[in-house]
């Protein structure tokens, strides 16, 4: 999809004035994060991000319509000094027929990308039970290569494809552990959804609601 149609879509939904806008962008963290940007800028919030599609092809962000004032300040601004946003002209925030975002908003854009980020990659973060099939599989492995190699052969072998699903296991959870510590010294607070997964949010705010981000 162009990133003309990928704005334009995204503006439809905000036109409409939805409590949820869902974004859609295909496989790239940051282009979902400079598209959950400009819905910022319309006065809406961040609310999650996660894969979906064939072979989790998209990363899709949910938007939620934010009620504070300064929303609605900053959403009446925006669309005063662009009003061709989505027709051809120039977007809050970014370079004019990109998703590559203007120095202004670099610093903003990379916060929501770590955001993003850290939602997505939850879908690659093992959890118990798939460390045990993992481990098990690699237990079954060394047994059928017993019949057809010698016992050393077998369990080195073994032992090796065991590494490998121990630092596959570890990468994603390293990983979303430096994001986590990025979102934190920017000022973000650590809280459990109602599924007990990690998530950040700033300060003053709640987790999402069914309509409303901010509803206890």
């Amino acid at each position: 999809m162009s990133v003309e149609r990928h704005i334009a879509g995204m503006l439809q939904q905000i036109a409409r004035q939805q409590d949820i806008v869902e974004i859609a962008a295909q496989g790239s963290t940051p282009k979902a994060a400079a598209l959950a940007y400009v819905a910022e800028q319309y006065g809406y919030a961040y609310g999650m991000a996660y894969r979906t599609g064939f072979k989790n092809s998209l990363v899709r962000v949910r938007m939620y319509r934010d009620p504070h004032p300064d929303a609605r300040v900053r959403e009446a601004a925006t669309i005063a000094a662009h009003p061709q946003a989505g027709n051809g002209g120039a977007v809050p925030g970014l370079e004019q027929g990109s998703l590559k975002p203007l120095p202004g908003a670099a610093g903003a854009v990379a916060v929501l990308k770590d955001l993003v980020t850290f939602d997505v990659m939850a879908l690659y973060v093992a959890d118990r039970s798939q460390k045990v099939k993992g481990y098990l599989a690699c237990a079954v492995l060394t047994a059928l290569l017993f019949i057809e190699r010698s016992p050393v052969e077998a369990v080195a072998s073994g032992g090796a494809v065991a590494l490998l699903v121990t630092v596959a296991f570890n990468v994603g959870t390293i990983r979303r552990r430096k994001i986590a510590q990025r979102l934190t010294d920017a000022g973000f607070l650590t809280v459990r959804d109602e599924q007990g997964v990690q998530r950040f949010l700033r300060p003053g705010r709640q987790l999402p609601g069914h309509t409303n981000p901010f509803a206890a």
